[in-house]
């Protein structure tokens, strides 16, 4: 692929994720007087990116956007000093979101439905409840062992209670993350939004 198919499909991703995030108020409010109009449509398109997927991590904006490592954390650190967006730590990764728009256990909710294990064991349980540990394991394809280290880590984050069986912790917030988002998710979050969007009633 030549340099100029490489720039122009890069511009095309960019201009689609800033259109994206157009409607929302924090489009715009990383810019300096002093930006490029490259920087300007980057941020942009960053923020709009992060605007329709809350919790990605570094690079999978990065990677989304078709944008360089350097030039990523340029754009990333430039938005979350100007306040436009908000970081948190989740293990190694660093996850990003619009600033003021989710409480902390959205955000810790969002970094976890974007994980494929702990995503699938969220929504496995909300279709059905009294599911089994061994029962998930057997649905996500993974070992006990991994459904019950990622079930302790759920607990231990207040998105999962063990006290009696497996209990996802306010259940109709995680519902409504996985609804407003769910094309931001996998398939099995595609499906249960298809299913579950009438269960509740919220205000996007």
């Amino acid at each position: 692929m030549s340099n100029r198919r490489i720039d122009d499909d890069k511009r095309a991703t960019l201009r689609r994720f800033a259109a994206l995030g157009a409607a929302t108020p924090l489009v715009g409010l990383g810019k300096r007087d002093d930006d490029e109009s490259g920087s300007s449509d980057a941020r942009d398109a960053i923020v709009g990116y992060v605007a329709s997927t809350p919790g990605a991590h570094f690079s999978k904006v990065r990677d989304e956007l078709k944008l360089g490592t350097g030039e990523t954390q340029y754009h990333l650190r430039t938005l979350v000093d100007a306040g436009t967006l908000e970081v948190r730590r989740d293990g190694d990764y660093k996850r990003f979101f619009p600033a003021g728009r989710f409480s902390e256990f959205e955000q810790t909710a969002l970094g976890y439905l974007r994980r494929d294990t702990p995503r699938g064991m969220l929504v496995h349980l909300l279709r059905d409840p009294d599911t089994t540990g061994s029962k998930l394991a057997d649905k996500l394809g993974v070992s006990r062992a991994t459904v019950s280290t990622y079930a302790k880590e759920l607990d231990a984050v207040g998105l999962l209670s063990r006290e009696d069986g497996y209990a996802v912790r306010e259940p109709e917030t995680v519902i409504t993350l996985l609804i407003r988002y769910a094309d931001s998710f996998g398939a099995d979050a595609a499906s249960f939004a298809d299913d579950a969007a009438g269960l509740i009633r919220f205000d996007p």
